[in-house]
């Protein structure tokens, strides 16, 4: 016996968050009768339907893409803009492992393992996400040392950081910030900066975990490896 919510994020549906949703607006039947009750469990011989469409269990797809900026990290946009999901060529239904703004380019994975999202995803697992930020002003060392301990963001203060100066262009008067997070709030990088007087002029996402970019060109991708998958499942 399987929950439902689970079976539907396995099957590449949504995510384990957007497949309850799913259900709770009375979306999804079993057997012809339709559920809006989480606790909902299925076996192998049910048969479910998303909006009247049958659903089957997919082959698990693994992907790690250079997003570019300019790209909704979301699986469909009602604007029509482009989503990361129109950059890979693949017949599996797959969505991205948390998101990327707008305007931030950089490192995205994307799957149909509903398990591997959750687990990515969950804040008591402290993932390491290493991003590189382009400051408006120069920033102090002071500044650093504050966004390392700790800021204040919507009344919640932040998990501590690591962060480094990489470069200062004093002519341009730019800074060039490396910051290491393990959260993953809204618009946490840019808040995080504006609270210490800095606005962020450009962002990418350059590590997750121990995954990088490297060999990517902007708006690539590749398949992880099966070794890379068992790694990501590792981190607990």
């Amino acid at each position: 016996m399987e929950r439902l919510q689970k079976y539907l994020s396995n099957c590449g549906v949504a995510s384990r968050r957007k497949s309850e949703e799913l259900i709770k607006e009375g979306r999804v039947s079993v057997n012809g009768k339709v559920i809006d009750e989480l606790g909902y469990k299925i076996d192998t011989n049910d048969a479910v339907c998303v909006d009247g469409v049958n659903v089957n269990r997919e082959e698990k797809v693994y992907y790690l893409l250079y997003k570019p900026e300019k790209v909704i990290s979301t699986v469909k946009d009602d604007k029509g803009r482009t989503t990361v999901i129109d950059l890979i060529d693949t017949k599996e239904k797959i969505f991205p492992v948390g998101r990327l703004d707008y305007d931030t380019s950089g490192l995205l994975l994307l799957t149909n393992d509903g398990d591997l999202t959750n687990l990515l995803t969950h804040p008591s697992h402290n993932i390491e996400k290493v991003y590189y930020a382009k400051l408006n002003g120069i920033i102090k060392s002071s500044d650093i040392k504050e966004l390392e301990k700790g800021v204040i963001i919507d009344g919640v203060k932040t998990k501590k950081a690591y962060a480094k100066i990489k470069k200062i262009d004093k002519k341009n008067n730019k800074s060039y910030v490396e910051i290491v997070i393990t959260e993953g709030r809204y618009h946490q990088v840019k808040n995080m900066f504006l609270s210490v007087g800095y606005e962020v002029i450009k962002l990418k996402r350059t590590n997750y975990a121990f995954l990088d970019l490297t060999n990517l060109k902007i708006g690539e991708y590749r398949k992880l490896t099966p070794k890379e998958v068992k790694k990501l499942y590792s981190l607990k």
